[in-house]
């Protein structure tokens, strides 16, 4: 039986009168993501038609995930919110703490060690509040959400930007800031506009070569790391029906690239498949009592352009497989152009890492159809020429493709197998040489490819490919082998052709796991003690952040004027940091290090005004809140694009920065500033950043009149006392204006509570 199958039941019961009376108020047939956003509404049975793009909505997901790196805070916050357990089902997984090295038994031994402290204290507050708890090696989050929780028409929030993998079972599955999980946890409303929607018809049929993960690729290239910003993507058409239900995982989970508030697909006989396969026979059968209302009104995909805000069409038939990269994850070549591309741009053609795996690619048909080209390696006389590593998405995945012969498979060409947990994905990847920072080319399955992303190195050139070419490219060595056309060199000198890749999608014999990882919470947590330590470098315990005082913010500095490309790796990087997520104070020592300074084209190098010196980001900001100064950021266009992780706006708020004001936001980034009590702006005229000089101080004029749709008016005064007036929008309501007015949303929630 399915983990909370009567919370599944209620849903379906109410599904059928909510969609309909929607569809009423609407007027017209619905999408299937319209028909999910109406059917979760805070109010219930819908009494109104909402606006794409305009309107805030009250949502009521379903259910919250965490994964441990930002479940840290997030339950740091629930702790004061003064509940004695949350209001709908929630897990905590560990999967971020775990640094691959060595092997999958070394490296998950040492992560328990050195990680023993938060495992510990994640471990007791899930027994404490009701949450259900995937220990150290259990799995990656999102893997483990869809084998056991995702379900179809369902709705669920997660502290990870990448829980839109959900979306291969048909639900809306957004990523969000801790501060948005808490809301949810805390039984309360959570605020979302209500999206936009990009159809994307899928004709066709994959073969050969060409991957799930090639429509992701191609949807990256066609709309850029913003282009799905505000909206939520939803792939229908027959190249669809003839997908598996994880490779619609892919598609979706990649979907946060291109800045989406999520993806998903209709329901069919693959999720009802995988939902079988997994156990959960209970879900398909209450899925097929009401399918027609788990997918789009007919009439929606017969005629996609009169529903949808943007269409696009793709036929898989004649897709070629995708690289993207290097940098960013939109930047699409097909194969057969990628020897040319990288001669011209100086690309290292030689490939030093090939990777598979992660939260993105780490299922059953993913690794069959990687060591079905593996096992040519011997069959062909082949070597592998590039170093090679597996990283599974979960132990019931690890478990069932050892049963099967896989392991012993990659174990013949040389592979590592990783711990099941997210390691080289997210920087967690101990690579040897490293340090040197010379230029390399890598080649993976993952979803991101940022500079430092996964080692630590500027210099390494990350290329974004399904798990099946990555394989061809690790044992050819080159970036410039196309496995469609190109042969390769055997070790008796013959030229030899790599079979087309296959693999089961799903195991014949199921899937299997002796222990998958789980935790059940206590059924009364009201004895279970959460200690943290005052002297713990790992964990800190929070104070609530100060009230608005009522007045303008004036004789503010600028901080830093950000250039270029600010993801929340560069707002507050992973990897080493990892270990200090729970511990605000220490983690905001890397606030803005990555961030490239406009005024010099440096990082981590800024003007403190108030000395004339430079110094490190952290360390200017620190004096600036000592001193009693507040501070503004300036960015570019998608500042907060990647991660959800919320450290990057609890940081500078923690620091004493007021306003970030920028061309534009990452959603997920603004919301996290929101809901920090921060200043999320952005220019009316976007050419005003160029106005912006390394000595401005700043004055806001009219913040105390802050209204919804009402700009606010900021005074850059320059050096040489001369000064720009600059208008400034923001996207806050009344209620965000309180969490504002409040010092933010969680000082809210807890004085609810104790009302």
């Amino acid at each position: 039986m399915a983990f909370d199958i009567e919370m599944i039941q209620k849903v379906y019961a109410n599904l059928a009168e909510r969609v309909d009376k929607a569809r009423e108020l609407v007027g017209r047939p619905l999408t299937l993501s319209e028909k999910i956003l109406y059917s979760h509404l805070w109010e219930g049975t819908p009494s109104q038609a909402f606006k794409r793009g305009e309107d805030y909505v009250d949502f009521a997901p379903d259910r919250v995930a965490c994964q441990d790196a930002t479940a840290q805070m997030a339950l740091l916050q629930f702790m004061h919110a003064g509940k004695s357990k949350v209001a709908v089902p929630t897990t905590v997984h560990c999967d971020h703490l775990i640094q691959a090295k060595v092997d999958a038994k070394t490296d998950l031994a040492r992560a328990k060690q050195q990680s023993n402290e938060v495992f510990d204290f994640l471990s007791s507050v899930s027994d404490k509040y009701g949450i259900g708890f995937w220990k150290p090696g259990a799995g990656i989050i999102h893997q483990v959400v869809l084998e056991n929780y995702a379900f179809p028409g369902g709705m669920m929030i997660g502290t990870d930007s990448h829980t839109v993998n959900a979306g291969g079972l048909g639900m809306l599955a957004i990523g969000v800031g801790g501060a948005d999980a808490v809301d949810v946890m805390s039984g309360m409303a959570w605020e979302l506009k209500f999206p936009k929607l990009i159809g994307v018809k899928l004709t066709g049929k994959l073969s050969g070569w060409t991957a799930p993960k090639d429509v992701i690729l191609k949807v990256a290239g066609i709309l850029t790391v913003k282009g799905g910003t505000g909206a939520i993507v939803e792939y229908f058409g027959e190249g669809a029906l003839a997908m598996s239900c994880t490779g619609k995982g892919t598609i979706c989970n990649m979907g946060a690239e291109i800045g989406a508030t999520t993806s998903t697909f209709g329901y069919d006989a693959s999720m009802d498949r995988y939902l079988r396969s997994t156990g959960r026979a209970d879900v398909a059968d209450a899925a097929n009592q009401v399918a027609s209302y788990l997918t789009a009104d007919a009439e929606v995909y017969a005629n996609p352009e009169q529903y949808f805000d943007q269409v696009i069409e793709i036929n898989l038939s004649e897709l070629e497989p995708h690289l993207n990269g290097p940098f960013t994850p939109d930047l699409a070549t097909p194969i057969s152009k990628m020897k040319e591309e990288a001669i011209k741009n100086n690309w290292p053609l030689k490939i030093e890492v090939g990777l598979i795996g992660s939260c993105t690619n780490s299922s059953y048909e993913d690794i069959a159809r990687a060591a079905s080209l593996a096992k040519q390696v011997s069959e062909k006389n082949l070597k592998t020429k590039a170093q090679f590593t597996i990283t599974p998405g979960s132990e019931t995945v690890r478990y069932t493709i050892e049963r099967d012969g896989f392991i012993d498979t990659f174990d013949k060409i040389g592979a590592t197998v990783f711990a099941n947990a997210c390691g080289p994905c997210i920087g967690m990847w101990d690579r040897e040489g490293a340090e040197k920072e010379e230029r390399n080319t890598i080649v993976h399955s993952f979803n991101r490819n940022f500079s430092k992303r996964a080692d630590g190195n500027p210099n390494t050139l990350a290329f974004v490919g399904s798990p099946e070419l990555v394989t061809a490219l690790a044992i050819a060595g080159d970036l410039g082998f196309n496995p469609l056309t190109d042969t390769l060199i055997n070790e008796d000198g013959q030229e030899v052709r790599l079979d087309e890749p296959s693999g089961n999608e799903l195991p014949p014999k199921g899937f299997d796991a002796e222990d998958p990882g789980y935790q059940a919470p206590a059924e009364d947590g009201t004895g279970v003690q959460v200690a943290v330590s005052p002297t713990s470098e790992r964990l800190q315990l929070l104070e609530p952040f100060s009230p608005w005082d009522g007045k303008n913010i004036t004789n503010a500095k600028l901080l830093i004027k950000a250039f270029g490309k600010c993801t929340t790796d560069h707002i507050s990087m992973a990897g080493p940091w990892l270990r200090f997520r729970g511990h605000l104070d220490n983690i905001s020592n890397n606030m803005l290090i990555g961030a490239v300074n406009a005024f010099n084209q440096k990082t981590n190098t800024v003007k403190n005004q108030l000395t004339g010196a430079y110094d490190a980001v952290p360390a200017v900001q620190r004096a600036y809140k000592a001193a009693g100064v507040p501070s503004i950021v300036v960015g570019d266009h998608n500042y907060g694009e990647g991660s959800s992780r919320e450290h990057a706006a609890m940081e500078p708020r923690f620091l004493g920065v007021k306003a970030v004001l920028v061309k534009s936001f990452a959603r997920i980034h603004e919301t996290n500033l929101k809901k920090q009590g921060m200043l999320a702006l952005t220019f009316a005229n976007e050419a005003d950043y160029d106005k912006i000089q390394e000595n401005d101080t700043i004055n806001f004029v009219d913040l105390v009149d802050f209204a919804p749709d009402k700009p606010l008016t900021l005074e850059f005064v320059h050096a040489d006392g001369s000064k720009d007036v600059i208008m400034a929008n923001h996207s806050y309501n009344d209620s965000q204006i309180g969490w504002f007015v409040a010092g933010s949303a969680l000082n809210l929630i807890a004085a609810a509570g104790r009302a």
